[in-house]
């Protein structure tokens, strides 16, 4: 990489902090390779499928042929005479690995979506477009493939504008499809290309095809129409019949596009000079730092909002998002600086823990290979080396102006396995590794079994957890045996208990103990989580009781009355009790606490619950009945069926993802290896009573 990247003083409206999303095999890494080829950042092209991918380094990702890390690469790229610098982060399009593009969504200012031109909006692609809503990314969209068997930009075209978003328009159309496509037409310019064969950055000009004139007609006329409910003056110019001019229109689409009232959408082959093109839109469309709304964060001592702007002469405020372990230098802290400059050498305040940490080196990613910076400032995305307590979603910022950023969340995992060392000699290392993981990975949990001493990993799926124990074997040299993955229920209460009592008292000698409390239970909304509130009036308990009781509470919620699974989704309520001068200790309250739960939770209807999964299946249409069939027998309810033309038909069901392990081998079977399944948490429901008694007995 040629060092003196960095040092080109480049303003901050020429950088653009980007991520490729997409649903898993449309394409994401295939075209970031290309960017990289174009902007003559590497000069050999590496291909997924040969394991050559410059982000794919990971050996996993290149013997499986996906991503599984997002990765951070740095190009350049000349755009009406200035250099622009752009920084990508290819991200994995696996559902396993959903948190990947989570935590890289929160920091980038801007998104490249790819879609596969043979199929359209597909079901990871849906997700990923409700992640990039969720931080208001702006974004562009590529409909690849459109030169294989099957690509059509027009029917994919389409599903962008039905199932995502009708802002979405064409800004190009391709010249030709299948093995005929050869180039395309910017309805912007109105002009068309050619370009001759696969990474040949020669793109020619030539008239529009005849053939084409009312595609290109038609679709102009909506770009037309959309651009000019960008800008009063367009409005007035395009009621007028004036002739709108190319700088008028990318201005409009610029403003539009950040505004998240346009979505660009180009179709054709990421590995032509197509990808040049994709570059000069990306610029042209995507924001800088400065144009993105200051960030917003509180006061760690007030709690008072502060507001930091994308400047160098702000206070430092970034964001760190990603914690990898290297095996060479140790920790790597990716973050995202928010404002101010941060240099080498120095001390910055991890706000969220309240620690000074050392900022010992800066270095810019490029995949896995890095370049040592003296500073990063606001607008770049870089990591630290060797900070010591820093996780993801930490705020490192100026030790005089504090700030805490809003922190990244996560989906909790939904399965889960035992896993043991297979050597006496590999438990230590064991234990060593799996904190590492944790670290790495937020969606990734380690628990101890109470009862049997077991260790349970927990994780996104089985996909998850097979990498997690292959990557303990080869970067940690652990071998580790495993169990069958379980399923992580849940448990909650369905009724409102009035009055729960806890009571502890022991006298037997000496100082005796004393705790008593009342509590009221409540079942909370879906997904609110534990509420806890002291209704003490008259001090029947001392204040200095009532957050042991919470703590009681709390770690009660740990295993429910059911089957032994953290309860969640409750409100408590301690309201009343009673204490003993002498005899009263926090320990005491804390055991009264865990009582008056315990009893409440039996008295009000307790029930299991159970991850329920969102699952798509296509298949050929002769399938279709055994399909249905086999997703009825594993307590599914089929949601819907379509036909999606070419003899293959598409199934949505939701179904227990207790019944689904090893399902993706069961549908190989019954379709001649021909159907494909796309698998994602839902939302947790009522586990049926037969089924529940059967969960208990087994824990």
């Amino acid at each position: 990489m040629d060092k003196s990247t960095y040092n080109i003083k480049m303003p901050m409206e020429q950088i653009r902090n980007i991520g490729i999303i997409a649903h898993i095999d449309a394409g994401k890494t295939t075209t970031t390779e290309r960017l990289l080829y174009f902007t003559g950042q590497v000069h050999k092209i590496g291909e997924v499928h040969d394991g050559a991918a410059t982000t794919d380094f990971m050996v996993q990702e290149q013997e499986r042929g996906i991503t599984i890390m997002s990765a951070a690469v740095t190009c350049f790229w000349d755009y009406n005479n200035k250099r622009h610098r752009i920084n990508i982060i290819d991200t994995p399009g696996h559902v396993d690995f959903t948190a990947e593009v989570e935590r890289s969504l929160r920091v980038l200012d801007g998104a490249a979506v790819i879609f596969d031109g043979r199929k359209g909006v597909e079901p990871q692609s849906e997700t990923v477009w409700r992640q990039a809503n969720k931080y208001g990314v702006p974004r562009i969209c590529f409909m690849n493939k459109i030169n294989l068997i099957g690509g059509d930009f027009e029917h994919s075209f389409q599903t962008i504008r039905t199932r995502l978003s009708n802002k979405a328009v064409a800004v190009t159309l391709p010249l030709g499809k299948e093995q005929q496509l050869h180039g395309y037409v910017d309805l912007i310019k109105m002009k068309a290309y050619t370009y001759d064969g696969v990474d040949n950055p020669v793109l020619t000009e030539v008239p529009i095809p005849d053939d084409m004139k009312d595609s290109v007609a038609s679709h102009r006329e909506l770009l037309l129409e959309v651009l000019a409910e960008q800008d009063d003056v367009l409005m007035n110019k395009y009621f007028e019949g004036e002739e709108l001019t190319s700088d008028e229109l990318y201005a409009a689409l610029r403003k539009g596009t950040l505004a998240l009232k346009v979505f660009p959408v180009l179709g054709g082959d990421s590995r032509t000079a197509m990808a040049k093109t994709l570059l000069d839109y990306i610029t042209i469309c995507l924001p800088s730092p400065v144009d993105i709304a200051s960030v917003k964060g509180v006061h760690p001592k007030t709690g008072e909002e502060v507001e930091r702007h994308a400047k160098e002469d702000e206070p430092f405020s970034s964001l760190v998002f990603k914690i990898v372990n290297d095996p060479h230098i140790g920790t790597l802290s990716y973050f995202r600086v928010y404002s101010g400059k941060i240099d080498a050498g120095t001390y910055v305040l991890n706000s969220t823990r309240n620690i000074r940490e050392r900022v010992s080196r800066l270095v810019l990613m490029h995949a896995d290979d890095r370049e040592d910076v003296e500073f990063l400032k606001a607008g770049d995305i870089g990591a630290i080396v060797g900070l010591k307590d820093s996780t993801t979603g930490d705020t490192l910022c100026d030790e005089a102006k504090p700030v805490i950023l809003e922190r990244i969340t996560f989906a909790e995992p939904v399965v889960s396995e035992a896993i043991e060392p297979a050597t006496k000699s590999d438990e230590e290392k064991l234990t060593d590794a799996l904190g590492r993981l944790v670290k790495e990975d937020p969606t990734f949990r380690v628990s101890t079994n109470q009862e049997t001493g077991q260790t349970i990993i927990s994780g996104m799926g089985e996909l998850h957890l097979e990498i997690i124990v292959d990557r303990l074997k080869r970067e940690f040299n652990v071998v580790a045996n495993v169990g069958k993955p379980q399923v992580a229920y849940r448990e909650t209460i369905r009724k409102v208990v009035d009055q729960a009592e806890g009571r502890y008292v022991k006298q037997s000698g000496g100082k005796g103990q004393y705790g008593h409390c009342w509590l009221k239970l409540e079942p909370n909304e879906v997904g609110k989580g534990f509420e806890f509130k002291n209704e003490i009036k008259g001090g029947s308990i001392p204040k200095e009781y009532i957050a042991p009781i919470q703590k009681g509470v709390e770690e009660a919620m740990k295993s429910g009355v059911v089957a032994g699974y953290p309860v969640v989704d409750i409100k408590v309520t301690v309201f009343d009790g009673s204490y003993h001068e002498v005899d009263s200790s926090e320990a005491a309250f804390k055991i009264a606490g865990s009582m008056a739960f315990k009893e409440g939770c039996r008295m009000g209807t307790p029930v299991l619950l159970e991850p329920v999964m969102k699952v798509e299946v296509e298949m050929p249409d002769q399938y279709m009945g055994d399909v249905t069939g086999s997703l009825s027998s594993k307590r599914g309810q089929i949601q819907g069926s379509e036909s999606l033309g070419n003899g293959i038909s598409k199934i949505d069901a939701i179904v227990p993802l207790s019944e689904l392990f090893g399902y993706t081998s069961e549908l190989r079977s019954i379709t001649s290896g021909r159907g494909s399944a796309n698998i994602e948490p839902s939302h947790y429901a009522d586990v049926p009573k037969n089924v529940a008694e059967e969960v208990a007995g087994k824990k």
